[in-house]
C-alpha cells in the first residue's frame, strides 16, 4: 500500500496494466453488476442540473426508468447512491454506438458540447474504485479486478500501460495534477527498485 497525499493507494494501481478494449468487451461494465454506477454526493446535484440537456442523448427506455426511479437511487446493500438500472440490469444512462458498443449518454452530451460534465467520476476512474469514509478521514484508491475486463488486462500488458496512467485524466479530475504527479513519481521509484 502506498500513501499519496492523504490517500491510501493499492500497489496494484501502479503495478498492474490495463487499457479498455472496447472491441472485445463492448463496454460490458455499463450493463453488468448488481448496482448502478456509484455517485458522489455532489454529483446528485449535477445530475439534476444537466438532465434536460442530457435527455436527448438517452434511450427512451432509459428516460422511462429515470422517470420512474429518479435520476439516481440509493442502494442500501452498497450503502451509496448510484445510477438507476433498466430491467435487464444496464445503467439507465447507457446508449449504444452503431457497432453495439456501450456509450454513456451523459458522455455523449458532453462530447456534443451541451454540458461540461463528462460522466460520473466512478465511471471515468474505472477500473479504479475509491473508498471514502469521511468520519474516519479515510480515503483509498483500489484496483477493481473483474473478469469482464480480462481483454483490457491483456491489452494493458501488451502495451505496458499501468492502471494509473490509463486513468490519468480521471485521477487529475478527482484529485488534481499535483496528486497525479506525486503518484507518478512514487510509481517510477517503485519500478526502479
Amino acid at each position: 500500500m502506498l500513501i499519496v497525499k492523504d490517500v491510501l493507494v493499492s500497489d496494484a494501481v501502479v503495478t498492474e496494466q490495463f487499457i479498455c478494449d472496447l472491441n472485445a468487451c463492448k463496454g460490458a461494465c455499463c450493463w453488468e453488476g448488481d448496482y448502478g454506477a456509484p455517485l458522489e454526493e455532489e454529483e446528485l446535484t449535477v445530475l439534476k442540473e444537466i438532465y434536460e440537456a442530457t435527455k436527448p442523448f438517452l434511450t427512451l427506455e432509459g428516460i422511462d426508468v429515470i422517470g420512474q426511479k429518479g435520476l439516481y437511487v440509493y442502494y442500501k446493500e452498497a450503502e451509496e447512491f448510484g445510477t438507476p438500472l433498466l430491467e435487464n440490469g444496464a445503467c439507465a444512462y447507457l446508449t449504444y454506438e452503431a457497432n453495439g458498443t456501450a456509450k454513456c449518454g451523459i458522455e455523449k452530451a458532453y462530447e456534443a458540447g451541451v454540458i461540461d460534465y463528462k460522466k460520473p467520476i466512478s465511471c471515468h476512474l474505472y477500473p479504479i474504485r475509491i473508498e471514502e469514509q469521511p468520519d474516519q478521514n479515510f480515503k483509498a484508491m483500489n484496483y477493481d479486478v473483474w473478469d469482464i475486463c480480462s481483454a483490457a488486462c491483456k491489452l494493458g500488458k501488451k502495451e505496458q500501460l499501468p492502471v494509473y496512467k490509463f486513468v490519468r485524466e480521471a485521477i487529475v479530475r478527482k484529485y488534481g495534477e499535483d496528486f497525479y504527479e506525486e503518484l507518478d513519481a512514487v510509481a517510477q521509484y517503485i519500478q526502479q527498485k
